[in-house]
């Protein structure tokens, strides 16, 4: 069964896993992880993403996100890319360096945002990586120490998250403090890193019938049927079009002239012009890479590259993204 597109909603929690490729080490040393934590802090702020909790263990990290303003895709991509690059070139590496699709996973908030920031941050301690709580209390590679104050971190939504245990700050993470100690005493965690079926049963164990599920969310079946009413789980439709039609109509966009869009000019429409023919035939007509690149004369590793300015480019422009609704969704 071909993979689901990922979800990717504003305004909702995300709960992002990322690992290294082949369960490979990412993170070797402090100077990578201060490398990875700068990246990630710069990239919240600037667009406009609230994190709401986060761990790096080895080879792999967590993330609880929830962006507003720009996608969660862009957000990955601009992390995970400069990431790879700068890891790669210090530790003198090629290749990938992480999985090939991160795991993102939209999750119910009212039901599930305070056990996920415990889940995540207990993660160290669980995987041994820390002795005790204490330890955890000071340690820099996890929003827990951010939460206590004993760490600058990436910038956490502080307010969020303690202003649900108390008004008052002291008293706030004491609560929330204790509250972490209590998920240690479970016999065995939450399962809060895949969607479906299992989780809205478990939510209404009382009922008897079949709850709406959905591989991508973790949450009941109510709130995955709330979705799916609004229609945002539903993969957008595209319309049959060939290369040649695409290129036509994308000249036709940016008033260029016909076959102008072939020619490698230093025109900025046309720079632009080529960028999204390459980013909707790959990502949006399902073409191979090779035939993109056939059909504008360039290699395999220039299509990339444009596809990645393409979406970029979709993510900013409010513009070309109604172009795209309008031409090419049905």
């Amino acid at each position: 069964m071909p993979r689901q597109p990922r979800l990717d909603i504003s305004g909702l929690l995300h709960h992002v896993i990322v690992r290294g490729i082949e369960r490979g080490i990412i993170f070797h040393d402090d100077i990578d992880r201060h490398n990875f934590l700068d990246r990630f802090s710069n990239l919240l702020s600037t667009t406009g993403t609230e994190c709401l909790a986060w761990a790096l263990l080895p080879n792999h990290f967590h993330l609880l996100l929830r962006p507003h303003k720009t996608s969660l895709s862009h957000l990955m991509r601009r992390l995970l890319t400069g990431y790879a690059v700068t890891f790669n070139r210090r530790h003198e590496r090629s290749g990938h360096l992480f999985q090939n699709r991160y795991k993102s996973i939209i999750c119910e908030e009212d039901v599930y945002l305070l056990e996920l920031i415990r889940y995540i941050h207990l993660n160290p301690l669980r995987a041994k990586l820390v002795p005790d709580m204490e330890t955890l209390d000071n340690y820099p590679w996890c929003g827990h120490a951010e939460l206590m104050g004993n760490h600058p971190g990436v910038g956490l939504s502080l307010d969020t998250i303690l202003g649900i245990f108390d008004d008052k700050l002291i008293s706030a993470r004491q609560t929330y403090h204790k509250f972490l100690e209590d998920g240690l005493k479970m016999n065995k965690p939450l399962e809060l890193t895949s969607g479906g079926l299992r989780r809205s049963q478990a939510l209404a164990a009382t009922e008897d019938k079949l709850l709406d599920f959905d591989d991508r969310i973790l949450g009941s079946g109510e709130f995955v049927t709330n979705l799916r009413q609004k229609r945002i789980l539903e993969p957008d439709k595209i319309t049959k079009m060939t290369l040649i039609e695409l290129q036509k109509v994308i000249e036709a966009f940016y008033q260029l002239g016909n076959q102008e869009m072939l020619n490698r000019g230093r025109k900025n429409n046309v720079a632009e012009a080529r960028n999204l023919f390459c980013y909707c035939g790959v990502r949006l007509l399902r073409n191979s890479g090779a035939e993109v690149g056939h059909h504008l004369n360039i290699g395999p590793s220039s299509v990339t590259r444009s596809v990645r300015k393409g979406e970029q480019l979709v993510d900013v422009n409010a513009k070309v993204k109604d172009w795209i609704e309008k031409t090419l969704k049905q």
